[in-house]
Order: structure tokens, then sequence, then C-alpha cells
């Protein structure tokens, strides 16, 4: 009769030995480098809470001597927020669905089917990365006056859904999922758009909210195009409506603060709750190595 050998007890880490020095640098490092990302929103949010006369006191100071929601209640009074938010919001929606289906179809279409001049479309799809939109500011006002857009949703909304990035990073994504599981559903009697729904999609989640994530921001941020096709106070976006509030009122510090932080807030947000979907988005696009 044989008996077992005694195992022996590992000993316990002890609570130090579970922060090496290489951790411990690294974790000073990216709190530094989150100090110097979050100090222009802390000095944003202060400045927003001092009186217009303190704000522009030299030297400046961090906190304020008198805390004051002045600027805040001023910026709802002579400007319409609620307003400005909703047109933003729809805008922002509006153009990031239509860049989804388009980028999409566009992505799919490139990656797996071969047609005549097929090399041609791709070129000019590339070189709308080379091409900056302030370059097409004049040309794309000429023809949305042209055809009677200006001062509407759809003026805005249009011009921003050309994304060659976004098809180019959906392209590069498509042509890394396997042809064998589309081939087997093909053999199963699915057809091209059974196929792009049920498979092809959901596989692409991760690509697909990276690139929603990305044009929502960008056509939140939009301030040129709206500020171009719209002088209607009713249509006016976040950013067009708080810089027409400044130039008509003068730099006011603090208010100017104030509605930052208010049109930065919904992107915020979408960081916050999504920053998941962004990293995961940009792994699987095919980007990452190169």
């Amino acid at each position: 009769m044989t008996t077992a050998a005694p195992t022996r007890a590992e000993p316990r880490r002890s609570p130090s030995s579970s922060w090496p020095p290489s951790q411990i640098i690294l974790t000073l490092l990216g709190t530094a480098v989150s100090v110097v990302f979050l100090a222009p929103f802390a000095w944003g949010l202060f400045t927003s809470l001092k009186s217009e006369t303190e704000a522009v006191e030299v030297p400046p100071h961090w906190l304020p001597e008198d805390w004051t929601g002045q600027a805040w209640t001023a910026l709802f009074e002579t400007g319409n927020i609620t307003n400005w938010f909703v047109n933003s919001l729809v805008v922002s929606v509006c153009v990031t669905s239509v860049v989804l289906l388009v980028s999409a179809l566009a992505g799919y279409g490139f990656a797996r089917t071969e047609f005549r001049g097929k090399s041609v479309l791709m070129g000019v799809v590339m070189a709308g990365l080379m091409i900056s939109p302030a370059v097409l500011g004049v040309p794309l006002f000429t023809t949305v006056q042209q055809m009677g857009m200006v001062d509407t949703y759809w003026g805005m909304i249009l011009p921003q859904c050309a994304p060659a990035a976004m098809v180019y990073i959906l392209y590069k994504f498509f042509q890394g999922i396997p042809r064998e599981l589309e081939e087997a559903a093909f053999i199963d009697g699915a057809g091209r758009w059974r196929v792009f729904f049920t498979i092809v999609v959901p596989l692409a989640r991760p690509s697909l909210a990276a690139v929603g994530i990305f044009t929502f921001i960008a056509s939140w941020n939009n301030f040129l195009w709206p500020y171009m096709v719209t002088n209607n106070p009713d249509l006016m976006t976040m950013p067009n409506g708080i810089a027409t509030v400044m130039n008509s009122y003068g730099i006011q510090w603090a208010q100017l603060m104030a509605g930052g932080l208010m049109a930065g807030l919904p992107l915020i947000v979408v960081f916050v709750f999504f920053q998941r979907q962004i990293v995961a988005g940009v792994a699987h696009t095919g980007l990452a190595g190169q």
C-alpha cells in the first residue's frame, strides 16, 4: 500500500508582492496623465462657478472665492439651450444612422464582391481621406443652396453622410471575416442579403459600435458646416448657438466655460459608457497594427 506524498502548501503572497515596481511606476504615470487631461475640465467647471469679474482676474486662481451659478443662469436666459440641444441630437443621430448604413453596405461590397471599376472606386474613397472637409465647404454650400435645403435639417445632415474613413474601417474588418462562414450559408440556401444581416452584421458589432460612436462625436462637434448652412436661430446646434451668444454679448468667460461644459456633457457620457466598444472596435478593424 502506497501513501501519497504530502503536498507543500504554497506560501501566501503578501499584499506588497502584488504590486511590483513596474506596476507602481505605470500606475503613477497613468495617474499623472489622467490629471493632465482632467485639469482643463476642472478649470472650466471652477471658472463657470465664478462671477464674470472674478473669472478675468489676473493672476487667475483655481477655486472661486464666491461660489455662484450666475453664469449657468445667464446662459439659459440668453440662449435657447433646450432647442439647440435637441437640434444637435437630431442631426447627430440621423447622421450616425445614415453613415452606419452606407458604410456597412459599401464596405461589405468592396470586401466581398468583384465588379468592373472596383479599384477605381476604391481609389476615389481613399482620395476622400486626403481632402479636408473645409476645402469642400463652398461647393457643398452651392449644391445645398441650389437644392433648396438651406436652413433645413436635411441641409445639415446629408453633406455629413459621405464617410470615406468609416467605409475604409469597415472594409478592413469585413476582409478579415472568414469566407467559409458565408459560403456555408450560401450552401444552405441563404441569399446575399440574409447572409449580410444574419451573419456579417452580428460579427461586425464591435466595429459598427466604434464607427457609430466616432461619427456621433464628429457630428456633435461639427461647427463649420451647420454655421454655414443655417442662419435660423431655431435650427442652430449647440456649438453654433453658444458661439452666437458669445458674439452677441461679448466674451463672458464664465458663460463660455458653462456653455462648453454643457456642449461636452453628452460626449463625456458617451465615452464613459461606451469606452469598451471604442477599444474593441479599433482592435477589430485591423487598423491597430498599421
